[in-house]
Order: structure tokens, then sequence, then C-alpha cells
């Protein structure tokens, strides 16, 4: 990957995560707007790291766990662009920006300088797509966990009788929040059923068998197991709200927890190496 261009996307993405912070008072209210732009030219950036090497050697950059975070920071940005500027919510880049500053900056330390290159084995059109589900719905994850915390925080100060944002600024009600945290799951989880199914034809293709009980896949089972009940018992038990926020945050961490530690301590053929 083309860590120069990183350097820059790093800069912006700092200036998005403060324009954001300083955004919350009334004085700076416009700052938000200010965050919101330098966080779209980060991204921009980040295209141009991914684009000018990984794509051009022919891979799709995720052969080692800085790739795969760099990557994911990545599409967190553009989602996050995304859910900000279509549901005005400005809020959520007080959250998006600084995870994705802490994420890129991770993946620029840790890069490697040597070019990997995937297989010949696993060249296959099901790589891109298996690959890009799985992230889609990992940041889209990330952003329901963002949503969550918001909703938890503005139900807290609702209580306490605080102002939720600035005078000037429309802060989004609790509704609103928890349905887009709503659909936010209901996408992640459909992205999350796709890329395991993709990933079992493409293993049976290559391997001659569709699951092999690896850890990656065993936990993304798991995970895909937690989503399924958050969102069964939303639909079937009716839970709302602070319920549902407290519980997307938590099988959120266990998400992150078991990408960390299955990538650096067991990655099986999902790791750099490829098994």
């Amino acid at each position: 990957m083309n860590g120069l261009w990183l350097i820059p996307a790093l800069i912006c993405y700092l200036a998005a995560t403060a324009g954001f912070m300083l955004g919350r008072t009334p004085a700076n209210v416009r700052r938000s707007r200010q965050a919101t732009i330098a966080l779209a030219l980060g991204a921009a950036l980040q295209t141009a790291a991914l684009a000018t090497s990984d794509v051009r050697a022919g891979n799709i950059p995720v052969t080692d766990f800085a790739q795969s975070v760099c990557f994911l920071s990545w599409l967190t940005a553009l989602a996050g662009l995304i859910l900000i500027v279509r549901f005005r919510i400005a809020v959520i880049g007080g959250f998006v920006a600084p995870a994705v500053f802490v994420a890129t900056a991770v993946a620029a330390v840790t890069i490697r300088r040597q070019q990997l290159r995937i297989p010949e084995a696993l060249r296959s059109a099901w790589l891109p797509v298996h690959v890009t589900l799985a992230f889609v719905g990992f940041a889209l994850f990330l952003l329901a966990a963002a949503v969550s915390v918001v909703y938890l925080i503005f139900e807290r100060r609702l209580k306490a009788k605080r102002p939720l944002a600035p005078a000037d600024e429309r802060a989004p009600s609790l509704e609103k929040l928890d349905r887009i945290n709503y659909r936010l799951l209901s996408w992640g989880f459909l992205m999350l059923t796709l890329a395991i199914i993709t990933g079992a034809i493409w293993a049976d293709a290559t391997w001659g068998h569709f699951w092999s009980w690896e850890p990656q896949e065993s936990w993304s089972f798991i995970i895909w197991l937690m989503y399924a009940g958050l969102l069964e018992s939303r639909l079937t038990a009716g839970w709302r709200g602070r319920r549902v926020a407290a519980l997307t945050i938590v099988v959120l961490t266990l998400l992150i927890g078991s990408f960390v530690g299955v990538s650096l301590l067991n990655p099986g053929k999902h790791g750099g190496s490829f098994g």
C-alpha cells in the first residue's frame, strides 16, 4: 500500500476529529460542516492510497492485518459520510472520525513495506465479493454502535434535562436514532450473511469443502448468531431504545475482539499467508 497518501489522509482525519469535537459548542457549530469536508477529503486521499498500490498490483487490499484495518477504516469513513449527510446527524462524526483516525494510524504504523500478493489458487471473482461484503457489514456494525452511544448519551441528557446540542443545531430524536440503529444492524446483518454464503461457495470451489471451522469462520458464525438474536429480539420481543443500544455496543466489542485476536494470533486461511 502506498503509505505516502496515508499521511495527508491522517491529517484530514485528525482535522475532522477536532472539527466535530469543537462543533459541539454553540460558538463553533460551523466546524461540524468543515469537519465533514475534512472527513470526505481524508476518504478521497485514502482511496488514492488503496488504488495506487494494491489494486494496481492486482490485489484487494486485505493481504495482512494492517491492510485489512486500513480497508475497514476507509469503508467506515465512506459509510459515516453517507450517514452524516443523508440523515443530517453530524454528532455521529464525533465518533466516526476518531475511530477512522486511530484505525488508519495503526495501519500506517504497522504496514509492511514489501508488496504482498495473493496466491494464484485464491485469485477468484469470489474474493473481492466475499471480502467487500464482510468489511461493509463490519463498517455498518461500527456505525450502529456509534449511533447507540449517541442514543445513550442523549437519553441520559434528557433525563438530566440538559441540552442535547448547540442552540442552532437540530439534535436527532431518540426515535430517529433508534430507527437508524435498526437500519444499520439490518443491513450489516445482511452483508455478513452474504459474506458467509459467498465465503462458503468460494471455499468449496478452492478447497473442496464449504466449512472448515477455523477460528475466523467459527467466530463469524458466533457473531452472526448474536446479531440474529439481537434483531429477532427487536422484532418479536419488541426490544427498543436503551437495551438494544447497549447490546449493539456489547456485540460490536466482541466482534472487534474476535477480529483483532484471530487476525493476530491464529488467522488461518484468512491471514496474510492465507494458510
